[in-house]
């Protein structure tokens, strides 16, 4: 028997279903939090912090992660629904929207959590919806989702191994993705995120095996408010770096890679073209679980202004990227 939650009382329904089901049900559907918390000189501690949860599994998480004092953490906190599918809280973590897309306050217990956090989300720009995104591999659907960006400062304190440290102003971003995503079979994925004193330049850029374009999308926003500007075109020659600076392989799990540098080429809506060169290391890989991973970055523009970045680079069997990777299952392409 279908059980109708609190929020079923409100208007928000967009499929004749109870709020719990999902147009598209499948196990990797998804809705999600993701919040970058990074040093302003792009090269100290970075923490990411999420909250998602999964109708198929009627389940909620929250991750902990991230690079503090050089050191590499993960931690998680779950619950079942237990007829509560929309409460952004758990023991252990929550997430709490003070004003829709202007201020959001979390929350981690240190006690039990890898990071703990005390931090406040305050919008510096406009968020900008990409568009829905569809990936498959013959019949089925790889990714199907939508997204939100918005770049914003943080306030508070996180904590580590017992040692609190302060946040004032931080600038990073925050994403609210839904949909289905099975992560370990994406080619390519790269989420690229450039914090500037004027606002922020962001990208999301899906490739097949052999390097075709599936999907981009992104945007210049500004800190004066003014609409967020699409991102039409992305050209990236980032590659991977060893611990030594060189070049480097990815290999079979990224044995041999520290980091990223290279420059990118952003296209706008408005005609103009933005050039960016960056340089950085891994703030959390993904392995063992998936490829790749969350790169800490110090960022350049053609035009001479400075500013730190978030490039997610993960897949599998990417020609560039990932080429000895081993996945289970069909891939896209």
């Amino acid at each position: 028997m279908a059980r109708p939650t609190a929020l079923d009382e409100q208007f928000v329904h967009q499929i004749p279903e109870l709020l719990p089901a999902v147009v598209t049900p499948h196990p990797h559907w998804r809705e999600s939090y993701f919040f970058d918390v990074h040093d302003p000189a792009g090269r100290g501690d970075a923490v990411f912090f999420t909250m998602a949860h999964y109708p198929a599994r009627e389940r909620m998480d929250s991750l902990q992660m991230g690079r503090v004092g050089g050191q590499q953490l993960l931690g998680l906190h779950d619950r079942a629904y237990d007829g509560d599918p929309h409460t952004t809280a758990l023991p252990g973590a929550r997430v709490e929207v003070v004003r829709p897309w202007e201020e959001i306050r979390l929350w981690a217990d240190p006690d039990t959590s890898a990071i703990g956090l005390d931090l406040t989300f305050t919008a510096r720009t406009q968020a900008y919806g990409l568009k829905r995104g569809t990936m498959r591999a013959g019949d089925e659907v790889v990714w199907d989702q939508s997204h939100i960006l918005q770049s914003g400062t943080y306030t508070g304190t996180y904590t580590a191994g017992g040692t609190v440290h302060d946040v004032d102003g931080w600038v990073g971003q925050r994403d609210h993705s839904w949909g289905v995503r099975d992560h370990g079979r994406c080619p390519l994925w790269q989420w690229f995120q450039i914090q500037l004193d004027d606002g922020f330049l962001g990208v999301w850029h899906w490739e097949l095996p052999d390097g075709r374009h599936v999907y981009t999308d992104g945007c210049w926003a500004g800190t004066d408010g003014a609409d967020p500007i699409p991102v039409t075109a992305f050209r990236t020659e980032v590659a991977w770096l060893g611990a030594d600076g060189a070049p480097a392989d990815y290999g079979l799990h990224g044995e041999d890679v520290a980091g990223l540098a290279g420059p990118s080429t952003f296209t706008l809506a408005d005609g103009r073209t933005v050039e960016v060169e960056a340089e950085g290391t891994f703030a959390r890989p993904y392995e063992p679980f998936h490829r790749g991973g969350l790169n800490l970055m110090t960022v350049r523009t053609g035009d001479g202004r400075e500013g730190t970045a978030i490039y997610e680079v993960t897949g599998a069997r990417h020609h560039r990227w990932f080429p000895a990777t081993e996945v289970p299952g069909v891939l896209p392409g």
